[in-house]
């Protein structure tokens, strides 16, 4: 299962500490005029080594595109790409090989596979996004045609927690600060909230949320394939996330019916609604209005800290890791979960495309 997408589809490839990452898309349309300066802006908004806050492991992830794209625009052909590794330092793993690491996917690998590669985490490791923040950029490229916009931001940083409404920041500055939140004031707090658990060679988790502008109404599938589950899918399948709500999520259980519900109204704009509790998303079918959720993300689980385990005999060991690490790895998931969410909306617009005759 390494092929995410209905229609516009994706399949990714490579190991952290392998030669490269890499992946092929199919089912994107032909004649999109392909950006190759956006595209590798996304993918140095995701890339190691970008601040003090993030891991210090140096690559370029400069991506080579192999087929599908002519005169620079697609072909309707795949389009096959890859990211070369450039800074593995696979040495840094070699007292792991045995041993399982705390909420790692070490046990488990081998629990599916009978083998793993220890080095990095080979396959699960998050450096595997590569090819998403790829794919994504070219689906972003899709959706500019339908005036849709997609951004994402760091609102929680461990406790420190960006109590805002979206709708009062200034999305546009969130490139602004290395964590990639809006608000100056909250970015300072988390920056040093991310330094300290540096510090202390532990780490700290938090949540990105998510907003999409322009979506039309009518994008998402009543049953199986509903809108919010197909978002659902994709960012509970990045590395780290533990949790996903759009809308008025968790906080919503907290109110009445009466309350919650959005009420139609009909301006010149078209139909809308007073409130938007729904996150623009109502029987699984977009109505129009902004869709926005969060993603919740753990402490990562790599800690440059002694800690106790066993090995593959279930012999009880301490283990020392090496290596460079993010200490919270939120900063760098900004351009994945708007890679995800693009993939997403990229789908659905093509499936859309089936209802028309």
């Amino acid at each position: 299962m390494n092929t995410f997408g209905h229609v516009f589809r994706l399949t990714s490839f490579g190991e952290s500490h392998g030669r490269g990452i890499g992946g092929v898309i199919d089912g994107c349309p032909p004649g999109i005029e392909i950006d190759l300066d956006f595209i590798q802006d996304e993918l140095s908004r995701r890339r190691p080594g970008q601040s003090k806050i993030t891991t210090q492991r140096m690559e370029p992830d400069q991506v080579e595109f192999l087929s599908g794209i002519f005169e620079g625009r697609t072909q309707g052909t795949p389009i096959g790409f890859i990211v070369w590794n450039k800074d593995q330092h696979s040495n840094d793993y070699d007292n792991l090989k045995n041993i399982y690491r705390p909420s790692h996917a070490d046990y488990t690998y081998m629990q599916k596979y009978g083998t793993r590669d220890h080095r990095g985490g080979g396959r699960s490791s998050a450096r595997e996004t590569i090819a998403r923040v790829v794919a994504g950029a070219i689906a972003r490229l899709v959706l500019r045609k339908k005036g849709i916009d997609i951004k994402a931001f760091v609102s929680q940083v461990g406790e420190i927690e960006l109590d805002k409404p979206y709708q009062t920041l200034d999305l546009t500055s969130i490139d602004s600060n290395i964590v990639r939140c809006p608000d100056p004031d909250t970015a300072q707090k988390m920056i040093d909230r991310i330094e300290e658990a540096g510090r202390n060679h532990d780490s700290v988790g938090g949540v990105i949320t998510g907003v999409l502008t322009g979506v039309p109404s009518g994008w998402g599938e009543p049953v199986f394939n509903k809108l919010h589950a197909d978002l659902g899918f994709a960012m509970l399948g990045i590395n780290a996330v533990k949790g996903f709500e759009y809308g008025s999520g968790f906080s919503g259980t907290r109110i009445s019916g009466s309350q919650h519900n959005d009420i139609f109204v009909k301006d010149n704009a078209g139909v809308r609604t007073k409130t938007n509790h729904s996150g623009g998303i109502q029987g699984g079918i977009s109505n129009g209005e902004d869709i926005y959720f969060r993603v919740a993300f753990k402490p990562i689980a790599t800690l440059l800290k002694e800690q106790q385990t066993i090995d593959a005999d279930g012999n009880a060991v301490t283990i020392h890791p090496k290596g460079r690490h993010d200490p919270c790895v939120l900063p760098r998931a900004v351009p994945i979960v708007e890679a995800m969410a693009a993939l997403v909306l990229a789908d659905h617009y093509l499936l859309q495309q089936l209802y028309t005759i």
